[in-house]
């Protein structure tokens, strides 16, 4: 059962196949055998799920159901889930159980998704590793000795492994793609206020969007159909009717124009990866989309605009954990002062501190003008740079990341080389713009991703042409091997 898709387990169980409690037991049993190997969960709710799966089952016999009710899927540990533990992959938040849910946990619930769990991390979301969690780093499930990608390494990775056939996972610079691209599984990162942030713990404001990780564009559909939404309680949700994304994925692809910025296709990228994406470029010509090269020439700046706002907007989310109301609170403190300093110098990860740090002097009086204002001018230049280039192309087809994953450890002790590997995701979330990545085939043993980038609302455009290229190519059917 593990196997299926989405819309195969939605077919078993209404067909009576089988039960939700039984697809809800084998997922449970695998990841109890598999995920010491690979830490991709902080949380298993196992009593949770399998009484949710029995209410599923109640309303499948009584018919009134949903394509996903009965189905699993996690969370990652960044959406408050009510009465579950939401760490964030932070010490400083070890101890806290949200009391309520995230709007996009209360959707998925709401279509009848059984919840198995949390996944595991970078901490508040701040990596491309997932080495940075206070629970320890995730695994690759195609290669243990490799990194997962991050932030939302651990949905990905479970994903991959077959532990759940879907997850949520969030994006605010490549935080889906990139791990999705390194665990060989689709991810779309959705237009910015397309799906709702309420709930979902603040990295960076003006750039966090959540969306689904699963194996296929058609699951990742049937996924954002229940999602997506606007959501008055989010100020930057988009009153925006939602389409029916599953009727569009059989749409032909004559007629339509991709473009393929020649800044993604340089020295920066691996050649076999290069390849690859040739490769995949060729099948989607056979269905009858054209090329075009087109050009993005600030995409060298999107790494330190990002790496200026970012880190700017979580100095001040990051504010609110203080060791008073709730969170990690050092012991005996003498003074409110020393309440402060210590409950956060413990409760955060070095990478959090760094960012907080560097987030903090941008914004700091003196500072503020040559470096947060200047930071967003740029913003709004890479942002036109896509819309001259949307005026000549209907999508962007380009590399999700430069490299296949790189090995465990291999970066840690020099965080600007990790940034860097950025450089095909940053822009996409400084314009707000909607991104899939998609499997395109292995180089060295690991999976690589082609990533299709849409103008605002476009993410029924990206799952049909992610849907008809996984009607061609068999790469998001392979399975890593795990004992």
């Amino acid at each position: 059962m593990h196997d299926l898709s989405l819309t195969q387990m939605a077919k078993g169980l209404t067909d009576r196949k089988f039960s939700s409690v039984e697809l809800t037991q084998t997922f449970l049993e695998r990841i109890r055998k598999l995920d010491p190997q690979l830490n991709s969960f902080i949380t298993v709710t196992e009593t949770e799920a399998l009484e949710t799966a029995k209410q599923a089952d109640r309303r499948l016999a009584e018919e009134k159901h949903s394509p996903l009710t009965g189905i699993p899927l996690a969370h990652k540990d960044l959406f408050c889930t009510e009465g579950v533990k939401t760490t964030c992959g932070s010490r400083i938040l070890d101890n806290f159980v949200a009391p309520y849910n995230a709007t996009v946990v209360e959707k998925l619930a709401q279509a009848g998704a059984v919840s198995l769990g949390k996944t595991n991390l970078d901490e508040f979301a701040m990596g491309s590793s997932n080495e940075s969690s206070f629970y320890g780093a995730v695994k690759n499930p195609w290669n243990l000795d490799a990194v997962p990608g991050g932030s939302s390494g651990g949905s990905a990775a479970a994903v991959a492994a077959r532990l759940v056939p879907a997850a949520t996972g969030t994006d605010t610079g490549g935080s889906i793609r990139q791990p999705a691209a390194f665990c060989g599984i689709t991810g779309i990162k959705p237009t910015y206020g397309r799906v709702s942030r309420w709930g979902m713990v603040a990295y960076a404001s003006s750039l966090d969007q959540g969306g689904p990780m699963a194996r296929s564009a058609e699951d990742c559909a049937l996924l954002l159909q229940h999602m997506a939404g606007f959501d008055p309680r989010d100020s930057t949700s988009i009153q925006r009717a939602v389409p029916d994304y599953l009727s569009l994925l059989d749409e032909p692809l004559q007629g339509l124009t991709l473009g393929l910025p020649k800044e993604y296709f340089g020295a920066d990228l691996n050649p076999q990866m290069a390849e690859r994406l040739q490769a995949a470029i060729a099948e989607l010509e056979k269905l009858g989309a054209s090329v075009k090269e087109v050009s993005l020439p600030l995409t060298r700046l999107a790494i330190p605009a990002y790496y200026v706002i970012a880190p700017a907007e979580a100095s001040s989310n990051l504010s609110r954990f203080d060791g008073v109301r709730y969170g990690h609170r050092c012991a005996d403190p003498k003074d409110l002062e020393d309440l402060y300093k210590r409950s956060r110098s413990e409760g955060f990860g070095e990478e959090v501190k760094r960012r907080i740090l560097v987030g903090t002097y941008a914004l700091s009086e003196g500072f503020y003008d040559a470096y947060y204002r200047k930071a967003q001018q740029l913003r709004r230049l890479i942002t036109q740079d896509f819309q001259k280039a949307f005026n000549e192309v209907d999508l962007l087809l380009a590399p999700t990341t430069p490299t296949p994953a790189w090995d465990l450890g291999s970066k840690t002790s020099d965080p600007v080389q990790m940034y860097l590997e950025d450089i095909y995701t940053l822009g996409v979330n400084l314009a707000g713009l909607p991104a899939i990545s998609v499997p395109a085939g292995l180089v060295g043993g690991r999976p690589v991703g082609m990533q299709l980038i849409g103008n605002h609302f476009d993410e029924g455009r990206l799952l049909n042409v992610a849907h008809q290229f996984q009607q061609v190519t068999d790469f998001h059917l392979k399975a890593p091997e795990l004992n």
